[in-house]
């Protein structure tokens, strides 16, 4: 479980591919790794991935075939990708709770500053659209954020300076995908009221 809070922003620094996905090596020395130990759970870009080798700085995750087909941002040598590293029951929840199951790829139609923030605007899958409320949390490429309008498929958000200064989300240009997770709550809520209809 994480909080939608970045950490750090590390670097695919090689890919190797697999039988079916590939082995990533990140670059993360703006994450402290000394508590990181093999099995545990870091988000790359909103995706939840298993430490399977760490050196002082870097590290290996392995991401399936399954995960490839419904994220963005996770096979390219040289990108990068926001990290945080997996809550404990004692943290301070400062985003809203983030399971780094990505839900669907939304695509980015504004990225433009409007005053000393940033306004972005994303069309979501059609069938998330149901899940996006005014006001309401919702994770884009694992960072924790507010909606503060939404229209059918396309919501908008307000970036403060800081959340574009220290997250990946300042390189995002009208026709980036990104990876989106819809609110915990939401999602158990239709769970709840479609349970019955089958």
């Amino acid at each position: 479980m994480f909080t939608g809070i970045i950490t750090a922003i590390g670097k695919i620094s090689h890919v190797q591919p697999l039988e079916t996905g590939v082995r990533l090596n990140v670059e993360a020395p703006g994450l402290k790794l000394g508590d990181v130990a093999l099995g545990d759970s870091i988000a790359h870009g909103g995706v939840c991935l298993t430490v399977i080798a760490k050196k002082r700085n870097s590290y290996q995750v392995d991401v399936s075939r399954e995960t490839l087909d419904c994220t963005v941002g996770l096979d390219a040598p040289g990108g990068e990708v926001n990290l945080e590293k997996a809550m404990r029951l004692s943290d301070f929840i400062g985003g809203h709770l983030v399971s780094g199951h990505v839900d669907g790829v939304g695509e980015v139609e504004k990225f433009e500053p409007i005053g000393e923030s940033h306004e972005l605007v994303i069309k979501a899958p059609k069938n998330l659209a149901k899940f996006i409320a005014r006001k309401g949390s919702i994770t884009v490429d694992g960072v924790s954020l507010t909606t503060n309008r939404v229209k059918g498929r396309r919501f908008s958000i307000n970036l403060i300076p800081h959340t574009v200064e220290v997250t990946t989300l300042r390189h995002l240009t009208p026709g980036s995908r990104v990876n989106l997770e819809i609110d915990l709550i939401a999602r158990y809520v239709e769970r709840m009221l479609t349970a019955g209809a089958a």
